[in-house]
């Protein structure tokens, strides 16, 4: 009869020494290391050895409990992540508690944000004092969570909502504006940052954000970005440094990125499947002929790669417009589509407002007299309207396809059924909030709680531990 502990796929411990009476550990035989959820590593010398102070969030999706702690570094250690990339961590001694037996054993210091589990339990830590069962959870007892509001009461920060983060560049902008409002109106913290003036310390034992005058910007519940297309490079760099910090946000930046490229949303799109006008691309002025014929001659649409707000759209009316334009753009090494010119549509289309894949508001868009373009940004009107079952699903498919989370999704209705035009992954609030009456930048804040877990209650909002 062994006398190892018998442990499952994740169990309670406790790190005393750390002041964590319970934390979830992730049980990896696979992994020779264990690890602890660690942020804000800051390393210094004490009687000629060096120490590490440090923070922990021990609770999952839980910001609002932070332990800091202090600890003499045995060594810094290379460890190879589960994305294969090797990191240099520095590696603590810690006195462990697992069931009713204890034993020190070492940590590695990470941020986990982004794994879920705020610690892994690896085979070093386990030789010759545990099995571990695969298919067991919890095996030596479970926390409740009353058990772990109790014993984490007093470090919980007090809090009247999230620490929400604006990304984008004018705060007087009316969508930016009424996100503020908003969030500030449901009990959140609302702070405007600046895309150009944030820049990133890369660095994978304590990535951070730092915004222009040295402040390091911590404890940020979500972000939102609504990057302009102008600065689409350095702000998709911005978003993903909050992503690999573990923070939400409110459409990724690989997400962002294929919506600006338009070349490769419509590659999407057609790869899943959704009806599009049919659209061509050539890189030499050789294939310029072929390549009207190909979407059907003229009139056709031609649209720079990088366009936005109805900016970078030509309506060629003839074959030798057509082809004049296209030279040009070429001869200037910009990059365009040529797209087929549906008719029937009258110079009108649908924007569909996509939030948590769900259709949650439409207007129809009519371009000013003289302009085939529907946009509102060039002086077309728009009114509420209610779209059919086939386009409802054309606006969510086209969402999901680039992976966003909002999106203002334009479709145009022709003969052959609706067709997929392109996707806003920043769509304004201002003309279709005043078409249709609905608060979309309270909706996009709740999707923003959803995505967080965050309940609100009569008295006290807060995050919900899992």
């Amino acid at each position: 009869m062994t006398n190892k502990l018998i442990v499952g796929s994740e169990e309670w411990c406790s790190l005393p020494g750390l002041g964590l009476p319970a934390i979830k550990a992730r049980v990896d035989s696979g992994a020779a290391t264990s690890s602890l959820h660690a942020f804000n590593i800051v390393p210094f010398q004490r009687d000629g050895d060096l120490w590490i102070s440090f923070e922990v969030h021990p609770l999952q999706n839980d910001r609002s409990v932070v332990v800091r702690h202090e600890a003499l570094v045995l060594e810094q250690r290379g460890v190879r992540n589960t994305s294969g990339i090797s990191e240099n961590r520095y590696v603590i001694r810690e006195e462990l508690v697992l069931g009713e037996q204890r034993w020190p054993i070492e940590l590695t210091l990470t941020n986990r944000d982004a794994m879920g589990f705020r610690m892994l339990l690896g085979r070093e830590a386990m030789v010759g004092r545990v099995l571990v069962d695969p298919e067991g959870r919890h095996q030596l007892g479970d926390v409740e969570p009353a058990q772990l509001n109790s014993m984490y009461e007093a470090l919980r920060t007090e809090r009247t909502g999230l620490r929400i983060a604006l990304l984008a560049s004018d705060p007087e902008l009316y969508s930016n504006r009424r996100l503020l409002e908003e969030g500030e109106e449901r009990g959140h913290r609302m702070e405007f940052l600046n895309v150009k003036q944030c820049y990133m310390r890369l660095d994978p034992q304590n990535p951070e954000m730092h915004y222009r005058g040295g402040n390091v910007l911590e404890r940020i519940d979500a972000v939102i970005p609504r990057i302009r297309p102008s600065v689409t490079f350095y702000g998709c760099a911005i978003t993903r440094q909050f992503e690999s910090m573990g923070i939400r946000v409110l459409n990724a930046a690989e997400p962002i990125k294929r919506s600006r490229d338009k070349l490769l949303a419509s590659q999407l799109f057609v790869r899943h499947g959704l009806n599009m006008p049919i659209t061509g691309f050539a890189s030499s002025p050789l294939d310029t002929k072929d390549l009207i014929k190909m979407v059907g001659g003229a009139p056709l649409i031609l649209k720079l790669l990088e366009g936005a707000q109805g900016r970078g759209v030509v309506l060629a009316e003839t074959q030798k417009a057509a082809e004049s334009v296209i030279n040009a753009m070429k001869s200037l090494n910009a990059n365009l589509l040529v797209q087929e010119f549906i008719k029937e549509a009258g110079g009108k289309d649908l924007r569909c407002f996509v939030i948590g894949n769900k259709v949650v508001s439409a207007i129809e868009r009519t371009a000013a007299v003289g302009d085939f373009r529907s946009n509102i940004h060039q002086g077309g009107s728009a009114q509420a309207v209610r779209i059919r079952p086939e386009e409802r699903k054309l606006a969510v498919a086209a969402t999901r396809a680039l992976g966003l989370d909002v999106a203002g999704v334009d479709i145009i209705r022709s003969e052959r059924g609706p067709l997929l035009l392109e996707v806003n992954s920043s769509p304004g609030l201002e003309g279709i909030e005043t078409a249709t009456g609905k608060d979309l930048a309270g909706l996009m804040i709740q999707e923003v709680e959803r995505k967080l877990g965050w309940v609100r209650s009569c008295s006290t909002p807060a995050l919900v531990a899992s």
